[in-house]
Formats: structure tokens, sequence, C-alpha cells
């Protein structure tokens, strides 16, 4: 029941369907129930009408998906320290709705995994009581879509995309999701939806990364690459704007090409353009502490001692998530300078962190003047950059927030 389950949940509950948000997480669920939000594309005022009527919580798996007509999994599938796919969560769900399968059940995986995964691990995990996948009971694969932040796409109003194991099961994944999206497309397979999913992050992570090596080489050569982005732009075909800055984060985009790279590693194939592609993002949080440490230099100050603000750390503009957030990469370089880091960040009050929590300076006029230089990290929409920019000695921008001068 979080970034995906909620709004999922919330989706089919309002389309009038009985809706269990199951959780190992307690606490989640306890504000849940007392129709308080915790992710902030779904308002409390839109949850609480809900909860009691057609949302309903629990913490018992069994009892909950031995009487459910359908399973919808939107686990985490985070990646280990070796970067390799971390499928325990997706495993225990798995093996929690092996245990209460019956005929007629449909079983939809949201998470997004390495393509196979579905018809491979899945499959047989639910096949092993003797039920058959699209004659007993109905497996598909549909990847989540969701944006943290958007208002234009929504659960609701972004196609989705359906692919089961077998047509059977496709047919009854998309007559489900039809009930409470606009748009579904069904593909051929569960492999397919898995790829289509993967092309999609993959996709942006190499663009991304194309134009962060384009900002570093217009600073070698002296070009500022935003004008050079927004000329290029004007071309009103064969080109696609994407912009420079700290790295990328989120759940989607550094993760999800790792997941395409290491399948294609078990069947001995190197995917090159996906490699580069992290080593060009992952890179960028050192290349901005180099332009802080430059930027002090110029004012004879050296980076271990000084004051260092980031500005916003949630990994895109107008959201409380830090998940996999540059930001985070950002502060501990500084830190390992010597640098005397705080932040700032009108949707994240609190990083959790294991040497001591990080809180948000609470007066944002104070904590400029009391920086020796200022990084942009997350450009939210709350920030008043020209007063920040008057009340700033030092600035680095890494989102070219400010206003040109």
């Amino acid at each position: 029941m979080g970034y995906v389950g909620l709004p999922l949940a919330v989706a089919f509950a309002e389309a009038g369907f009985r809706v269990i948000g199951l959780d190992i997480d307690g606490a989640k669920l306890a504000a849940l129930e007392r129709g308080e939000s915790y992710v902030e594309d779904i308002t409390s005022e839109r949850l609480r009408p809900l909860i009691g009527r057609t949302l309903f919580t629990s913490t018992d798996f069994d009892r909950t998906l031995a009487s459910a007509d359908a399973a919808i999994v939107c686990v985490p599938t985070p990646l280990n320290k070796t970067r390799d796919p971390d499928i325990r969560a997706l495993t225990a769900a798995g093996e929690a709705i092996a245990r209460s399968l019956h005929p007629g059940m449909l079983v939809s995986l949201e998470s997004t995994t390495y393509p196979g995964t579905t018809d491979e691990l899945l499959r047989p995990m639910l096949e092993a009581r003797g039920l058959r996948a699209g004659q007993d009971f109905f497996l598909v694969f549909s990847p989540e879509r969701i944006d943290p932040g958007r208002k234009d796409f929504v659960v609701e109003t972004t196609p989705k995309i359906v692919g089961g194991v077998t047509p059977a099961c496709r047919d009854a994944g998309v007559a489900l999701y039809r009930q409470a999206i606009r748009s579904v497309v069904p593909v051929s397979s569960s492999q397919a939806a898995e790829m289509s999913k993967l092309l999609e992050n993959t996709f942006r992570a190499v663009n991304i990364a194309l134009v962060n090596e384009i900002a570093l080489m217009c600073d070698k050569l002296g070009i500022d690459v935003w004008e050079v982005i927004d000329a290029a732009a004007t071309k009103p075909y064969g080109f696609m704007k994407f912009t420079p800055g700290p790295g990328v984060g989120g759940h989607c985009i550094p993760l999800d090409p790792h997941y395409l790279s290491w399948k294609l590693r078990t069947l001995n194939y190197n995917a090159r353009f996906v490699q580069l592609a992290d080593e060009i993002n992952s890179g960028m949080p050192a290349y901005w502490v180099g332009r802080v440490q430059d930027a002090l230099n110029g004012q004879k100050k050296a980076v271990c001692g000084s004051r260092v603000l980031v500005l916003g750390v949630a990994y895109k503009k107008d959201i409380d998530d830090v998940r996999e957030s540059p930001a985070l990469d950002i502060i501990e370089l500084l830190r390992q300078k010597g640098a005397l880091v705080r932040y700032h960040d009108p949707h994240v009050p609190i990083i959790r962190h294991d040497e001591g929590d990080l809180h948000s300076e609470p007066d944002l006029a104070a904590a400029l003047g009391a920086a020796d230089c200022v990084i942009i990290v997350t450009d939210h929409s709350a920030y008043d950059w020209q007063d920040i920019a008057a009340r700033v000695r030092l600035i680095v921008d890494t989102r070219n927030a400010l206003p040109k001068r």
C-alpha cells in the first residue's frame, strides 16, 4: 500500500469494488484506517469517504486472499548491493497467494522486474498445488506507471499494459483493469509486458545520460548547455527534449535498466548502452560536488568547514519521494569532504539516515543567509528563485532554476 498500491486501491474502490489493502506495515494501515494518506498523490479528503465502505485494510494475508477474486501485487523490487534484483518481497507475496489460491482467481503482478519473472518464477509457485494458469486461475503482468506528482496522467488516465501467461489470462486481466482505468493495452505475453516497462525507463535513463554528457561537454567547451537544449528543442520533429541535472532518482529510472542488463547477463549478452548510461548518471553527483568545490575555491574557501545548504532533496520537483535521490549522494560526498551540510525541502521534513536523521531547516531565509554556498538539487515550485538569488552569496544551480540575469 505504497506509492503504487494505494492509488490503485483508491481507483478500484472509487469504481465500486470492495478493495482490501494488504501490507506488513501496521503503521501504514493504521493511518489509512484513520483516513490519513501518506502518499501525496492521494489526499486524505479523497481517501476518507472510501474507508470502511469500499476500501478496507488488513495484515491477515491468508484470510483475505482466500476470499479475494483478484490479487494485485505492488511490492518493492529493489536492487541488492551487487546491483542484482532483490525479489524477496515478490517471492514472499507469491508464496502468500499460493497458499490461498483458488479456482477463478486472478493474480496480477505490477512490480517492475526482469522479463520472464511472471511466467518463470511466479507461475510455478502458483501452479505447485495443481491448479493451472489459464484454466483454473489467471495470471498477468501489468506494469505500474505511477509518476509521483503528476496531475495530468494518474492511475485512471494512464494507459494500462496487460500481458498474460496465456490468452485467457490476458483477457481476464483486461476485463478487470477496464473497470477502473480508461485505456487498457493488451499485449501478447507477460514477457512482452515486462519488457515494455523496462524499455520505457531504459529509454529515459539512456537519454538523460546523453544530455548529462552533453552538459559535461558544454562545460569543457564553455557553452551554455541550456541555451543549446532550448535551441535544439525548436525542431518540430526528430528531437525530444531531455534536460541534465544532478543525476537520476526514484524507484524506476535508476533501477529498472539493471533488471534488463542482469537478465541479459544470464544469456551471455552485454547490455552496453545500459551500463554506460548508468556510469554517466551515477557520476553526476560527484560532478556537481566538484562544481561546489570550484565555486568555493573561487571565494578562497575550502570545502572542509564550509557551510553548504542543499535546496531540495526529493528526486524530482513537487513531491516528497527521496528514493534513490541524487541529493542523498551529494550530501554524503560533501560530508566526506568535511563540509557542514544542511538541507531545506518543503516536501521532505526529515531524511532517515543510519548515522543520524537529518531535518529540513525550519527557517529558509536564515539558512540561506548562513550558507557559504547553496546548491540547488530539486527545483520545487514553492521556491521563490528571485528571492533566493538575492539572498545567497554563492550558488550552484543543477536545474537551471535561477532567473536569467
